[in-house]
């Protein structure tokens, strides 16, 4: 099979179902790359040497690419027809290549396809310095697992952030798996390797008084961080759904906030229904001239630096002794809703969560989806956060407020 390879064909070569198979260039005559049965690529240059037929590795896809191949292949095939082939001296070993240099290839060639959350693999394999010197080919199962501890201890497992260790395993597995896909290794001295942290499911939830104790911490804060904590509590969403928000996805007049499928975790579109108070709090916003981000410092990117601000909620909250993630707000808002007697399945709804979706045929008949039963439950969430504010307004002698966007002084 003769065609012209371009990098994008060979990326998507698939592996070879029985039998090896082979694809030719049709820029460099003899040029050929072999795909196995586990997806390896190997670069050959077939031709002939003083009348005798004969292939000539030239090395593993991508380590070696097309351009790599073709510059060495025509090198060969002068090399052949001046007649100096045969005396050349043995060629140097290619570079190996390390870790650190794996890792953007990784990133940009597998984890950017196809992981929503590819800048968190990226973050977690820079954390592993310690192995980005070493050989990709030399880390042995002891390397990771030391780069692991060191890993635990320089972050702390206090919070439950050691559980950044089990993500950086998951990957660096990934990426093993893929340089064995690719032809670059062929084991990966992880396999089997478990995670060091055991993690327990989380059922946190935000008590009135700490409710109301992180309002406050997010009034002291100011745009954006101010009205982005305020509808984090108000809505129930995912926190990267909250923070990247686009002005463009607001509809506030109907009075909603339309996720396509590309924004959400697990790729279903979602309208949320805003209330009355996150409504007050989103006209309060300024927006950057030009910019379609609704938080962002720069106008050019959603915010971040979400454990800073977390730090400094903690001196409102209180929780510094006992563990809280911005996860437990959206689960909060979940279990409060069912004590208002909101419906699970609504609950679900709101939150996106698959077992709240309507599927099959009837998904493709009902876009709104329980759209009034979740405008209802948000709107009835929102009443009761603004009773806590009031409340507590009154407990210290001052008048409650009708909004929720001024309800502290």
């Amino acid at each position: 099979m003769r065609k012209k390879l371009t990098p994008k064909l060979l990326d998507n070569l698939s592996p070879a179902e029985d039998k090896r198979y082979e694809i030719r260039d049709e820029l460099v005559r003899g040029l050929l790359i072999r795909v196995s049965r586990t997806g390896g690529k190997v670069w050959y240059l077939a031709t002939r040497v003083d009348g005798v037929l004969r292939r000539i590795k030239l090395g593993t896809y991508p380590v070696l690419s097309l351009k790599d191949a073709r510059e060495k292949a025509q090198s060969l095939l002068r090399d052949i027809q001046l007649g100096t082939f045969q005396h050349r001296d043995v060629e140097p070993a290619p570079p190996v290549l390390t870790l650190g240099d794996i890792i953007p290839q990784f990133i940009t060639r597998y984890a950017q396809r196809q992981t929503k959350d590819w800048k968190g693999t990226e973050s977690i394999l820079r954390r592993m310095s310690g192995l980005h010197p070493m050989p990709i080919t030399a880390i042995k199962r002891g390397d990771v697992t030391r780069e692991l501890e060191r890993l635990i201890s320089d972050i702390g497992a206090k919070g439950g952030k050691g559980t950044r260790a089990n993500r950086g395993l998951a990957a660096i597995k990934k990426l093993y798996s893929w340089c064995i896909d690719q032809g670059i290794v062929e084991t990966s001295p992880v396999v089997g390797l478990k995670p060091p942290i055991k993690e327990e499911s989380r059922d946190r939830v935000l008590t009135d008084d700490e409710i109301v104790a992180y309002w406050k911490g997010c009034e002291s804060e100011g745009y954006p961080f101010e009205q982005f904590g305020k509808l984090l509590l108000l809505t129930g969403q995912r926190r990267d759904e909250i923070a990247s928000m686009r002005w463009s996805e607001l509809d506030l007049h109907r009075g909603t906030f339309t996720l396509k499928a590309d924004r959400t975790k697990n790729s279903t579109a979602h309208i949320v229904p805003l209330s009355r108070q996150a409504l007050d709090i989103l006209r309060s916003i300024p927006r950057f001239l030009g910019s379609d981000y609704v938080f962002t410092s720069t106008g050019k990117t959603p915010i971040s630096g979400f454990g800073r601000f977390k730090d400094r909620l903690d001196t409102f909250v209180g929780l510094d002794a006992e563990d809280w993630r911005f996860h437990d707000v959206r689960r909060t808002v979940a279990t409060n809703m069912a004590i208002l007697k909101v419906q699970p399945h609504i609950i679900e709804a709101v939150l996106n969560h698959k077992s709240g979706i309507v599927s099959g045929v009837a998904s493709i008949y009902n876009r709104h989806a329980y759209l009034d039963e979740k405008r209802e439950a948000l709107q009835t969430w929102a009443d009761r956060v603004e009773k806590l504010m009031a409340k507590m307004n009154l407990g210290h002698g001052n008048a409650p407020k009708h909004s929720l966007i001024a309800a502290v002084s």
